[in-house]
């Protein structure tokens, strides 16, 4: 069957992760009948492979894999945004188990078979991917059949009016002068980035059935968000980006499972009905002032952009689905205690203010399903090792500056499989002892400037499968262990 792939890439890895699912070999023997009744010239066309490995999908998974085709050719998408665009739409079902993961599941899916690209990973997890532009050609083709979605073509200045879903990537401005109000559109996907003008969007009678808005704007041009969106009461996903604050109106938006506000480093102000977003699971954004009553968003499940002058206030007991904390601006000054008492926690990422230290960090104890740590700050003293929850299983520590070497205390801990180390340590050495690091398959040292020698004992690392090195100018040599473990890239 190889042989009749007209020596195309893409449609070899397609088609084998087409046969990959199939058992037997009265399965593949069907898969190969398909596949010569449409040989021409010796070979089959690459569209039919394509096809054949979209119609072998479920019903789920063909509305995961159309959704890639919303967004323009060679775009990267994060992963977080698309699992959580397919939770809004209602492709992911509801039940015993975590829909995040139920969404993660279907995305590995599609990789498994070859139908999407991984762009990036880390942490043993995909962080951004992207569909191949003949595959994106196959689901904006498989989209306009079932009226799925429709792109506007600002060159005929038409869209499908029977499709549940537009997206726009140009010339947003001429898309609105549409007649759009006898539509019924679910979903708004935004992705001109010279749009400016969000008041021209009219949601309280054009767009008031939408479950999707997604707008990517121009960060230069801070746009005000008007009331009107309060009356969108349908919406689950809500992307923002370039806006100074939100209208008190979007407490009125009860649905709502996922805010995005801005990108790292551009400031908004969340008011206080935010807390009345009951069922909302993911808050990104980085606000400039402290959401009060925080801890009512019991639905919560990621949190990231929180600084720590608006964290030290909460009470996050009620925060029980709590999965993903990320903390900035963290000042020695403040107590982090009442992180303890998120037991559900398993990611967790601090960063301290420039050239400050973390404040005490023996609460880690009490996050005993914590499995993924980054702490970016300098540590005056690393916990003792019974201190950090045994579950971890992958760290970085980023401009720690310790002064002891830390490699006796993570050696100990019995899970951790993946370690990274920026500017961690300024000392001449590190040792790693017998029977250390027993699960490690990924070690990472960068930027270790006083570092001169690495002592390594006969048993350490048995598992280790990936090292990485950079800009440490004093390390000349490497244990002869170390020598053959295949190199890895930094992120």
């Amino acid at each position: 069957m190889v042989d009749n792939c007209g020596g195309l890439p893409l449609a070899v890895v397609v088609l084998s992760g087409l046969l990959s699912h199939k058992r037997g070999l009265e399965e593949w023997q069907k898969v190969k009948d398909h596949l010569w009744q449409n040989i021409k010239d010796d070979s089959i066309e690459v569209s039919y492979i394509l096809s054949l490995s979209y119609n072998n999908l479920s019903t789920a998974l063909k509305q995961c894999f159309l959704y890639f085709g919303i967004f323009p050719e060679d775009h990267v998408v994060h992963v977080d945004h698309i699992l959580w665009l397919w939770m809004a739409e209602g492709f992911v079902p509801t039940g015993k188990e975590i829909m995040e993961g139920v969404a993660e599941g279907f995305l590995n899916e599609l990789i498994r078979r070859s139908l999407i690209q991984v762009v990036r990973t880390f942490w043993e997890k995909v962080g951004k991917c992207r569909i191949h532009d003949l595959l994106r050609d196959l689901a904006v083709q498989k989209a306009l059949e079932v009226n799925f979605f429709d792109i506007y073509d600002p060159r005929k200045h038409s869209i499908s009016s029977l499709c549940l879903r537009h997206a726009i990537h140009s010339q947003g401005k001429r898309y609105l002068s549409l007649d759009l109000s006898n539509l019924k559109l679910r979903s708004l996907i935004f992705l001109d980035t010279d749009f400016l003008k969000m008041g021209l969007i009219k949601f309280h009678n054009v767009f008031q059935h939408l479950y999707v808005l997604y707008l990517e704007m121009c960060v230069d041009n801070m746009s005000i968000v008007p009331d009107a969106i309060g009356s969108l009461y349908h919406l689950k996903f809500l992307r923002l980006r370039g806006i100074h604050d939100l209208p008190s109106s979007i407490g009125n938006l009860k649905n709502l499972q996922t805010l995005l506000v801005n990108d790292y480093g551009y400031f908004c102000q969340l008011p206080r009905e935010t807390a009345d977003l009951i069922n909302l699971r993911h808050l990104v954004a980085s606000y400039s002032k402290p959401l009060k009553r925080i801890s009512k968003l019991t639905s919560l499940q990621v949190l990231k952009g929180i600084h720590c002058d608006q964290w030290k206030d909460v009470d996050p007991v009620d925060l029980v689905n709590l999965r993903e904390l990320s903390m900035h601006e963290i000042t020695k000054t403040y107590s982090l205690n009442n992180i303890s008492s998120l037991k559900n926690l398993s990611t967790l990422k601090l960063c301290c203010v420039a050239y400050e230290s973390f404040p005490n960090l023996e609460y880690l104890s009490s996050c005993q399903n914590l499995q993924k740590l980054w702490l970016d700050g300098q540590i005056e003293k690393l916990p003792l090792s019974e201190q950090f929850p045994n579950s971890i299983a992958m760290m970085v520590l980023r401009y720690s500056e310790l002064m002891e070497d830390p490699m006796s205390t993570l050696g100990i801990l019995p899970n951790l499989r993946n370690l990274d180390l920026f500017r961690a340590y300024g000392g001449k050495e590190i040792t790693c002892s017998d029977n250390s690091f027993s699960q490690l398959e990924i070690l990472r040292l960068e930027c270790l400037e006083n570092l001169e020698r690495w002592h390594l004992a006969t048993s350490v690392m048995p598992l280790i499968k990936g090292l990485g090195i950079h800009r440490c100018p004093k390390l000349h040599e490497i244990p002869d262990r170390m020598k053959d473990v295949e190199r890895t890239p930094f992120q």
